[in-house]
């Protein structure tokens, strides 16, 4: 297990360095000056002279060829620098993190969720292969995995929010409302469209995994003796199917950040996805390259959970064996 720990964050840490180099690169070979928005007609009341401009492109690490660049912008961003946003000439990471605990819950709702749904609609589907419950089954899921998230979102604005009016069309909280009721009664929306398209892929994955299983000789046995098929299906399938269910948990993790920043955009969720928005509409390199790295380092920590949670319940890598996943 300390061999497999040690070769994971290593890989973390070669993903991390080739990802840093991606987002400097953003800003480096972005065409035009970085600088722009200092000097663009729109903000004229924050112009500033050569000299200024000078002091400021240093501070930003702007000077020098590119090795040199980009070892100063690393080490100032590990040393919690990230930076002066172009947009407001703020700091970048408190406007970051403020941001940041809208994504995360807004992730982990529509995870759990899609794990919660998905994990007995799979069982379902997978012990009544070919029938009316598993085509059901099946066609939603196909369904949920072809559905663009974005049209998904507007259908229910248009339904749940405009037609019926069961839910907010945008935002996290009412006017003059500070509760945690109030917050879950607007993610419902965002969280629901970001867990369909995951929870169908969670499905088709314990629906086959269900169907190997059944057919497996220790199930055979386990009948044999008289075990009934809630039992065999709770002490044994269900175990056996969720371990590879743990590694495609962690495989969709980047799917939910990237879908997260979809479905914030269109539901008006204030996340890092409608600030990553805002900053690529105005060219504000550094925050990109924040949210960027920041980003990163979500996708990362959460494929390290799965593995470790996949190493806690495999045997094999508790005893330091390799094991591939199909």
């Amino acid at each position: 297990m300390k061999r497999y720990l040690l070769k994971r964050i290593s890989q973390m840490a070669v993903v991390f360095l080739l990802v840093s180099m991606f987002a400097f690169a953003i800003i480096y070979f972005a065409p035009g000056d970085p600088l722009y928005m200092y000097t663009s007609p729109g903000k004229s009341s924050f112009k500033m002279s050569e000299e200024q401009l000078d002091l400021l492109r240093e501070d930003l690490g702007l000077t020098g060829n590119v090795v040199h660049q980009y070892v100063r912008w690393a080490g100032k961003t590990l040393t919690g620098d990230w930076g002066i946003s172009l947009n407001n000439f703020l700091p970048v990471r408190p406007q970051i993190l403020e941001r940041l605990p809208g994504t995360i819950g807004l992730m982990a709702a529509s995870l759990v969720l899609s794990v919660v749904l998905a994990v007995p609609l799979g069982l379902a589907a997978g012990t009544h292969k070919n029938r009316w419950i598993d085509n059901i089954i099946s066609g939603f899921s196909y369904v949920g995995i072809s559905i663009p998230s974005f049209w998904f979102a507007l259908l229910l604005i248009i339904v749940f929010s405009l037609r019926l009016g069961l839910f907010p069309s945008s935002g996290m909280r009412s006017v003059g409302v500070d509760s945690v009721v109030d917050v879950i009664w607007h993610g419902v929306l965002p969280a629901t469209v970001l867990a369909v398209n995951n929870m169908a892929v969670f499905v088709r994955y314990m629906r086959s995994n269900t169907i190997n299983q059944l057919e497996e000789e220790y199930v055979l046995t386990a009948a044999s003796k008289g075990a009934s098929k809630w039992r065999i299906l709770k002490s044994h399938v269900l175990k056996n199917c969720l371990l590879p269910i743990i590694t495609i948990v962690g495989m969709n993790f980047g799917t939910l950040i990237t879908g997260s920043f979809i479905v914030e955009s269109v539901l008006g969720w204030p996340g890092l996805g409608t600030l990553c928005m805002s900053a690529i509409n105005n060219r504000d390199y550094p925050m990109i390259m924040g949210i960027i790295m920041l980003s990163c380092t979500i996708l990362l920590i959460g494929n390290f959970l799965a593995d470790m949670l996949y190493g806690l319940a495999d045997p094999r890598i508790k005893q330091g064996n390799e094991v591939r996943h199909v």
